[in-house]
C-alpha cells in the first residue's frame, strides 16, 4: 500500500516540474532563428483561426481581412502555446499512466475474485459429494433399521443376548 502515495506524489512532482520546463522551452524557442520563424507562422495561423471562430460566434463578418500579429506578439503567443501544450501533454501522460495503473490494479483484483470464486465452487462440489455419500449411508442405515430393528443397528451385545434368551425360554 505504500506504493500508492509514492506514485501519486511522483505524478504531482512531474506536473509541478513541467511548468519550469515549459518556461525554459518558451525562452529557448524565441532565441533560435529558424525555430522562431516556424513558431511565428504557427502563431499567425492560430491567430487567423481563432479570430474567424470568434467572429462566427459573435455574428460578425468573416470575409474581412485579418491583420497579422506583430513579430513579438506572435513569438509570445507561440511560446505560450508551446508551453501550454507541453504542460497539457504532461498532464495527459500522467492521467493515462494513472488510468493504466488503476486498470492493472482492478485486473489483479478481478483475477483474485475469480480465483476465490473457483475455490468456492470446488469446495461446493466436495461438500455436495460428501452430502451425497452421507445420504447413501443414511439410506443404508434406514434399510438396516427396518430389517433388524433398533438393536440390529446399534449392535449392543447385552441387548441381543437378552432378546435371544427371552425367546428361547418359554414362560
Amino acid at each position: 500500500m505504500a506504493a500508492l502515495p509514492v506514485m501519486k506524489l511522483g505524478t504531482l512532482l512531474l506536473r509541478t516540474l513541467s511548468k519550469p520546463i515549459a518556461n525554459r522551452l518558451k525562452s529557448q524557442a524565441a532565441v533560435h532563428p529558424k525555430f522562431r520563424d516556424f513558431i511565428i507562422s504557427i502563431a499567425q495561423t492560430n491567430h487567423r483561426i481563432t479570430t474567424r471562430i470568434q467572429r462566427r460566434i459573435y455574428g460578425h463578418a468573416t470575409n474581412v481581412a485579418i491583420r497579422p500579429l506583430d513579430e513579438e506578439k506572435a513569438v509570445q503567443a507561440a511560446t505560450d502555446l508551446i508551453g501550454e501544450g507541453f504542460i497539457f501533454s504532461v498532464a495527459v501522460a500522467a492521467l493515462i499512466f494513472e488510468v493504466q495503473r488503476s486498470a492493472r490494479s482492478e485486473a489483479r483484483k478481478e483475477e483474485a475474485r475469480k480465483q476465490e470464486l473457483e475455490e468456492l465452487r470446488q469446495k461446493e462440489e466436495i461438500l455436495a459429494k460428501d452430502l451425497e455419500d452421507l445420504k447413501v449411508k443414511l439410506a443404508e442405515l434406514e434399510r438396516l433399521a427396518k430389517g433388524r430393528g433398533l438393536s440390529g443397528i446399534l449392535n449392543f451385545k447385552g441387548v441381543n443376548a437378552a432378546d435371544s434368551s427371552k425367546e428361547a425360554t418359554p414362560a
